[in-house]
C-alpha cells in the first residue's frame, strides 16, 4: 500500500487537485488500483448540485488519469524526470453517481505504450458497483525544471 505522501513524490498534483488518496496495488507495466475517499469537504461540492452533491464526471476521469499516471511513471526509466499529460478519452461511461461518503476504487490497466504515447483502460467502483469506465490516452513528457 502506498500513501498520499508517496503518491505526491511521483505525480505533481496538489490540493485541491490531487484526486487519489492511496495506491493499494501496483504491478509496474501492467495495472494499478487506487482509492479516492469522497467527502462533503471536496471543493467541487460547493457548486456542483448543492443539496444533491455529485462528483463531476470530468473529475472521475481525472482521478482515473492520475492513477494511470502513477502506473505509467512507475513503468518508465527516470520517472522523476517525467510527467504524463492526458490527451484523449474514448468510450467513457458514467453508470451511477458518486456522492459524499463513497470510497471509489479505481482499477487501471496499461493497454499499450509506444514511444511516449500510452493507452490505459480504467474502471471505477463504489463497493462492488461499477460507477464509471473509460479508455484514456496520454503522452509522457519531460518534467519542467528537472
Amino acid at each position: 500500500m502506498l500513501s498520499i505522501d508517496e503518491i505526491m513524490k511521483l505525480i505533481p498534483h496538489r490540493y485541491p487537485f490531487i484526486l487519489i488518496d492511496r495506491i493499494i496495488e501496483l504491478v509496474p507495466g501492467k495495472r494499478c488500483t487506487a482509492l479516492k475517499n469522497v467527502t462533503i469537504n471536496e471543493p467541487f461540492f460547493q457548486g456542483h448540485f448543492p443539496g444533491q452533491p455529485v462528483m463531476p464526471g470530468v473529475l472521475i476521469l481525472e482521478s482515473m488519469a492520475q492513477a494511470g499516471a502513477f502506473l505509467v511513471l512507475n513503468s518508465v526509466e527516470d520517472p522523476m524526470k517525467k510527467n504524463m499529460w492526458f490527451s484523449a478519452v474514448e468510450k467513457s461511461k458514467f453508470r451511477k453517481p458518486i456522492v459524499p461518503g463513497d470510497q471509489v476504487r479505481i482499477e487501471m490497466e496499461l493497454i499499450k505504450i509506444r514511444m511516449n504515447a500510452v493507452k490505459l483502460g480504467g474502471v471505477a467502483y463504489v463497493e462492488d458497483t461499477k460507477v464509471a469506465e473509460g479508455i484514456i490516452m496520454a503522452n509522457i513528457v519531460d518534467r519542467a525544471g528537472v
